[in-house]
């Protein structure tokens, strides 16, 4: 069997997570495998035969974690969990499900695929962003799905340099700039009209957020280049930069956001028969109604 030790991870005190977390529990003891939890659901699951702990202990000890909810939580253990040797999958609690792409009624056909190894593994890059204040780091943190440079006020816009590689490449008037990954693109960037790149390409997309002119464009760069935002002196300053839209990270006027490739991959398992196209034929509704 591939994978002896076996983590759950899901969203805290939501019904449905709760009913599908136990049923996972029963399948997986079943299985003969060793049982974690995410600490902050641990006391939901009606067994006693599980190890609860944080997520830097999942990633260490565990060899497959199944995380139930949706792709906010996905994110959330993923960020964590891409640092190290864990495969990861989704069961989908939430609402448009891109990256936690099982069916609740369909998770024992499933997982029995991924256990019998009839599955496909994909990586995903992450992104690492850095804001700098006088040439000295301030703060740091990592996202899977985007970087967001935006305001602290709604509708608010600010003036700001994109470089790639230390070139520079247009400054801009604007509500922002989002900076996706592949795994991104179908996320915020898609709402604010950026383009849609396959897992498979190693690629960033910049997607201006309200540029004051008709003129600007979203643009694809090869994803290991380095993308770097200088913040001009004359905004205001609640200025902010937003990893996944779950961490914050403050920026003054003067700053410099830097953003690279992270070494860390995101292990997504997939069970056989998995199409990327049919997940965007779904969860997109191309060729049915959305509602």
């Amino acid at each position: 069997m591939p994978y002896q030790t076996v983590a759950l991870i899901g969203k805290p005190q939501h019904a449905a997570t709760h009913d599908t977390l136990n049923s996972l529990a029963d399948y997986l003891l079943a299985k003969g495998c060793k049982l974690l939890v995410e600490e902050s659901i641990a006391e939901e699951l009606e067994t006693e035969n599980l190890k609860s702990c944080n997520l830097v202990t999942i990633g260490k000890e565990a060899d497959l974690a199944v995380v139930v909810g949706g792709d906010g939580s996905m994110l959330g253990a993923a960020r964590v969990l891409a640092r190290f040797d864990i495969h990861v999958v989704g069961v989908n609690r939430g609402n448009l499900g891109f990256l936690t792409d099982i069916h609740p009624d369909e998770i024992t056909q499933q997982l029995d695929l991924i256990f019998h190894g009839e599955c496909v593994v994909e990586e995903r890059f992450l992104l690492e962003v850095e804001v700098y204040r006088h040439e000295k780091l301030k703060s740091n943190n990592s996202a899977v799905n985007e970087v967001v440079l935006h305001h602290g006020k709604v509708a608010h816009m600010m003036e700001f340099e994109i470089y790639i590689d230390e070139q520079f490449v247009f400054s801009q008037r604007s509500d922002g700039l989002i900076v996706a990954t592949p795994t991104g693109s179908t996320a915020y960037s898609l709402s604010a009209g950026g383009p849609i790149i396959m897992p498979t390409l190693d690629a960033l997309t910049l997607v201006p957020m309200f540029p004051h002119t008709l003129s600007s464009r979203p643009i694809v760069v090869d994803a290991d280049s380095q993308v770097s935002m200088k913040v001009s002196k004359v905004n205001s300053d609640s200025l902010q930069v937003s990893c996944d839209s779950h961490i914050v990270l403050p920026v003054l006027p003067g700053d410099e956001i830097r953003i690279n490739k992270s070494a860390d991959k995101l292990h997504l398992v997939h069970p056989k028969g998995y199409s990327y196209f049919n997940v965007l034929r779904k969860k997109l509704g191309w060729g049915s109604k959305l509602y």
